[in-house]
């Protein structure tokens, strides 16, 4: 992947296509968020993403994500929250 020009944002190759995450776990310290995305289907899984931050920008992530939500609902409905997976599948952290 070449240097972006400026104002230029680049995608990763590997990610370019996405990763479907159907549960997310959340962990943090005085100076980072981490955010690990899985995919479960049946009774195994697999991380497929994550992510560090600050928690400034933890911040505005939460903030960019309740008004998009908030968006979507206006257009297409209220969402109903998804039920807690709470099988144990050998994740331990």
């Amino acid at each position: 992947m070449s240097d972006p020009k400026p104002g230029e944002i680049q995608i990763n190759d590997p990610i370019q296509g996405g990763e479907y995450a159907n549960i997310a776990w959340l962990n943090h310290n005085e100076e980072e968020f981490q955010l690990m995305f899985g995919n479960i289907a049946g009774n195994s899984g697999k991380i497929v993403s994550k992510i560090i931050t600050t928690p400034g920008h933890f911040k505005r992530i939460i903030m960019a994500m309740s008004e998009n939500l908030k968006k979507y609902e206006e257009k297409f409905g209220p969402v109903k929250q998804a039920e807690a997976n709470e099988k144990e599948i050998g994740f331990k952290g």
